[in-house]
This record gives C-alpha cells, sequence and structure tokens, in this order.
C-alpha cells in the first residue's frame, strides 16, 4: 500500500471511529464508544505507517542523492 493510500485509511477510520463514538454516547450503547474508540485508534496507527513511509523514502532519496 501506498504512503498516501495509508493515511487516507486512517483519516477515514478516525472519522467512523469519532462519529460510532458519538453516536454512542447520545444513545447510552458503551460498546459502541469503545468500537469507535478502537477504530480511531486503529486509523491512528494506518496513519503512522503512512507518515513512516514518507519518511523513509525521503531519508533514501537523501542518501542516494535524489530530489
Amino acid at each position: 500500500m501506498s504512503s498516501t493510500t495509508d493515511k487516507l485509511k486512517g483519516l477515514a477510520n478516525e472519522a467512523v471511529g469519532n462519529v460510532k463514538q458519538g453516536v454512542g454516547k447520545v444513545t447510552g450503547n458503551d460498546h459502541l464508544v469503545v468500537e469507535g474508540k478502537a477504530q480511531e485508534l486503529k486509523g491512528e496507527a494506518q496513519r503512522t505507517v503512512g507518515e513512516v513511509k514518507d519518511g523513509v523514502k525521503s531519508a533514501a532519496d537523501s542518501l542516494l542523492g535524489r530530489k
């Protein structure tokens, strides 16, 4: 998966997770709140993977003299 794909999927999971948490809080559904938090954390991890891939590519390009 490309870094951009990782970051976009991560942002989407974070957004859906936040919505689930909000709905769970409003409806008193603790299970939905927990599920939303888990999805939000998954999204944060995906986004971080994308950012790390960008960093590694940038470092490799610098070492190899590419712009």
